[in-house]
C-alpha cells in the first residue's frame, strides 16, 4: 500500500511539472529517477500533454500501474523549479508518502508574486511591446490600460475553468474592443500598435517552444499535440482581434 501511495505522489510531481510548463522528456526522466530512488524496477513511463501513465514493479515483486489525466495548464516556472528541486531532494534522500504530500501542498500554496505585481507585469509587457513595434507614448499608455484589464479577464476565465480556446477568443475580443474604444476617445494614436502590445500577453509561446523541444527529443505525438494546441490558440486570438477591428 505504501508503494502505491508513493507512486501516486510521484505522479503528482510529474503532473505538476507538466502543468507548470515542463516538457515531456523532463517529466518522464524525473518520474523514472524517482521510481528508481524508491527501489522500483521495470519502470515504464508514457507521457503526453493530456495524460501520464506509469507501470512499475516494486521491491516485493508487485506490478503497480497508475494513470493521471491532465486537463488544464498554467505556466509557472517558479513552481516548475520547486517541483524539480523536490524531485532532486527525494532522489538523494527518499521520504515517505506523508512527507511528499506535505511538500507538494507547500508548493501548491506558495505564491511568489502579489496580485499587484502580476497586474504591473501585464501593464509593463503590453506597453513595452507596443513601443517596440513602433507605437508612441500614448499608445504605450493605452496598451498598459488594456493589459491591466486583460489580467482581470484572464483571471476570470481561469476561475471559471473555461475552455482555453474560448477563453482566448473572449479575451482577445474584449481586449480589442477596449483598444478601439480608447482610440475613439483619443487616448492613443494607433490602435494596431496598442493591440499588438496586448497580443503578446496571450500568445502561447511556451506551448510552441515545448512542442518543438518535444519533437526534437523524439516525443513526436506530444510535440504535435502541443503544436496543434498552440496553433488553435493563436487562431482564436487573431480571430478575436480581427472581428473587433472589422466591426
Amino acid at each position: 500500500m505504501e508503494n502505491e501511495l508513493i507512486l501516486s505522489k510521484i505522479l503528482e510531481i510529474g503532473e505538476g511539472m507538466l502543468v507548470s510548463g515542463g516538457e515531456v522528456s523532463r517529466v518522464e526522466d524525473s518520474i523514472t529517477r524517482l521510481c528508481t530512488a524508491y527501489h522500483m524496477r521495470d519502470i515504464n513511463v508514457f507521457t503526453i500533454t493530456a495524460s501520464i501513465v506509469v507501470t512499475v514493479t516494486d521491491a516485493e515483486g508487485k506490478v503497480i500501474s497508475q494513470t493521471r489525466r491532465v486537463q488544464k495548464y498554467r505556466t509557472d516556472f517558479t513552481k516548475l523549479e520547486r517541483y524539480n528541486a523536490l524531485s532532486r531532494e527525494l532522489c538523494a534522500s527518499p521520504g515517505d508518502a506523508a512527507y511528499i504530500a506535505e511538500k507538494l501542498e507547500a508548493i501548491r500554496r506558495e505564491k511568489m508574486y502579489t496580485k499587484g505585481q502580476d497586474i504591473g507585469a501585464y501593464a509593463l509587457v503590453s506597453a513595452t511591446f507596443s513601443v517596440f513595434f513602433g507605437g508612441g507614448f500614448s499608445d504605450a499608455v493605452a496598451a498598459a490600460i488594456v493589459g491591466v484589464l486583460l489580467y482581470f479577464m484572464v483571471d476570470v476565465t481561469r476561475k471559471l475553468e473555461m475552455n482555453y480556446i474560448v477563453a482566448n477568443l473572449l479575451c482577445s475580443l474584449c481586449g480589442g474592443g477596449i483598444a478601439v474604444f480608447l482610440y475613439q476617445l483619443g487616448i492613443c494614436q494607433s490602435v494596431d500598435k496598442v493591440i499588438i502590445g496586448n497580443i503578446m500577453l496571450l500568445i502561447p509561446g511556451i506551448s510552441l517552444t515545448n512542442a518543438i523541444r518535444d519533437m526534437i527529443s523524439g516525443d513526436i505525438m506530444s510535440g504535435i499535440s502541443r503544436l496543434c494546441e498552440a496553433v488553435l490558440i493563436a487562431i482564436a486570438i487573431s480571430l478575436g482581434f480581427t472581428i473587433t477591428l472589422l466591426v
